[in-house]
């Protein structure tokens, strides 16, 4: 199963990163009814921070934030259920298939790759460009070592990187500056209720 199929199946909302019923019902390839049963049946197994039900909050907010069809809004009868990583690790004890447990491996792997984006972002580009136009300049000036042996064309080239760098700043703060967050917001919010 692809990974990346399984990450935008994963979402966050009360500050935790889940999936919900009926995507982990379409994964394993039974009903969203047939899946909740198994839980029920074993509701000792999933306790709060295993699994818990949205709230009619929580289901306007992933609905607004996913964009999704009509199709799929006349699907959802009932509040969905959203299980968490060790939620989801639960699951395979629940539905005794193979299938189920092949998926399960691909899901923990899905949240395990993106536990390890959070913890090691990629590399900023502007970062990476800035280091190499000031290594380059760094090695002509050390070549030039009088700014008056430089040639005309040597000196187009440093006044190119000093132009580059100048504007790799101007991004550079473009991009640090506050952005708006997105998402589904916490009921713990710092924000004491504002919206």
């Amino acid at each position: 199963m692809d990974l990346q199929v399984i990450q935008h199946k994963i979402y966050e909302i009360r500050g935790r990163r889940v999936m919900l019923d009926r995507d982990l019902a379409e994964l394993y390839g039974v009903e969203t009814r047939t899946l909740n049963q198994a839980v029920k049946r074993n509701a000792d197994r999933f306790p709060e921070d295993f699994m818990f039900q949205l709230t009619d909050e929580e289901l306007q907010n992933w609905k607004s934030q996913i964009v999704i069809s009509n199709s799929i809004t006349m699907g959802l009868r009932n509040k969905p259920y959203a299980f968490t990583e060790h939620g989801v690790a639960m699951l395979s004890s629940v539905l005794h298939s193979q299938t189920a447990i092949q998926i399960n491996i691909s899901i923990m792997r899905a949240f395990v790759a993106i536990r390890q984006l959070a913890y090691n972002p990629p590399a900023d580009r502007i970062t990476i460009l800035e280091h190499e136009l000031n290594t380059l300049k760094e090695y002509i000036e050390a070549v030039f070592t009088d700014y008056n042996d430089i040639n005309e064309d040597t000196r187009v080239h440093l006044e190119l990187i000093n132009r580059s760098l100048a504007e790799l700043q101007a991004q550079k703060q473009i991009a640090d500056r506050p952005r708006r967050r997105i998402g589904y917001r916490t009921s713990h919010s710092d924000d004491n209720g504002k919206n």
